[in-house]
C-alpha cells in the first residue's frame, strides 16, 4: 500500500513554489551555482524539468539554453527525458535540478543524458539529502505522502558511484541549506554542511583515449621481447 502511494506522489512539482520552503531551496541553489556559471562554455545548455527551468542561469555564457520536459509553461521542447530528441554528443552542459529525485529509473535517465553530452561537457545534479531534516521527515508516519518527503533522496556517495561508472570527473560536491525555512548562508551552513537539505554535484564527462601512446609502447617493447624469450626458454626446457 505504501509503495502505491509513493508512486502516485512521485510526480515532480511544477514549480519550486509547490514545495514547502521551495523558494528558499531555489535561492540557495542559485547562490551555489553562481560562481560556476561563468566557467561553463559551449553552444547548448540543457535544463531538464520544471525545477531546472526556473533556475537563474543568466551568468552562464552559453547563449542557447533549452528547457526540456514532459509538460510545463516554461518548456521550449516537450519531450520525455528518457528519450531526449537530440543527437549524440550535441549538448555542452546539462542541469538536472532534483530530476533524479522524482525519476523512476535514475540510471536510465543518466545514461540518456550522457548520450547527448559532448566530451568534457558539464553535468549539474541537485537533489534532496537523506541525511538532513528532510530525511528525518520521511520517518514520520503519513508525512512521506507529501512533498518533498515523497521524493527519492539519494546520498552523495551513491550518486558519485553512478557518475564514476559513466566516467565523470567530479569538480564539486556538497550539501547546503541545513534549515529549510531560512534563506541564509550562516552558522549552520558553515559548520554543519553535511546535514544540508540540498545536495549538489558538478561534474565533467571524461573520455579515455582508445589509442596507445607510442612512447610508452616503445618503452614496453624490450620488456615484451624479454618476456617472449623467457617463455621460449621454459618451453625448450619442458
Amino acid at each position: 500500500m505504501k509503495s502505491a502511494h509513493t508512486t502516485q506522489n512521485m510526480n515532480p512539482p511544477a514549480s519550486w513554489s509547490d514545495l514547502p520552503w521551495g523558494e528558499y531551496y531555489r535561492a540557495a541553489l542559485e547562490r551555489q551555482l553562481q560562481p560556476w556559471w561563468p566557467k561553463i562554455f559551449g553552444f547548448h545548455l540543457l535544463k531538464v524539468g520544471n525545477l531546472s527551468a526556473e533556475i537563474n542561469s543568466k551568468e552562464c555564457p552559453i547563449f542557447n539554453q533549452i528547457n526540456v520536459g514532459k509538460e510545463g509553461k516554461n518548456m521550449q521542447v516537450i519531450s520525455d527525458p528518457y528519450h531526449l530528441p537530440f543527437e549524440g554528443k550535441s549538448v555542452d552542459a546539462c542541469l538536472l535540478s532534483h530530476v533524479l529525485a522524482y525519476s523512476a529509473d535514475p540510471h536510465r535517465l543518466l545514461r540518456e543524458v550522457d548520450r547527448v553530452m559532448i566530451d568534457d561537457g558539464w553535468l549539474i545534479i541537485s537533489g534532496f539529502n537523506s541525511l538532513s531534516l528532510l530525511g528525518l521527515g520521511k520517518l514520520v508516519p503519513g508525512l512521506w505522502r507529501h512533498q518533498p518527503y515523497c521524493s527519492r533522496m539519494f546520498s552523495l556517495t551513491r550518486q558519485l558511484d553512478w557518475l564514476s561508472l559513466l566516467n565523470y570527473e567530479v569538480m564539486y560536491r556538497g550539501n547546503f541549506q541545513v534549515l529549510p525555512w531560512r534563506n541564509e548562508a550562516g552558522f549552520f551552513n558553515r559548520h554543519l554542511p553535511v546535514f544540508g537539505c540540498v545536495s549538489l554535484i558538478i561534474a565533467r564527462k571524461r573520455t579515455l583515449p582508445l589509442t596507445l601512446n607510442q612512447i610508452k609502447m616503445t618503452l614496453l617493447r624490450p620488456k615484451l621481447g624479454n618476456a617472449v624469450g623467457v617463455t621460449k626458454c621454459y618451453r625448450k626446457r619442458d
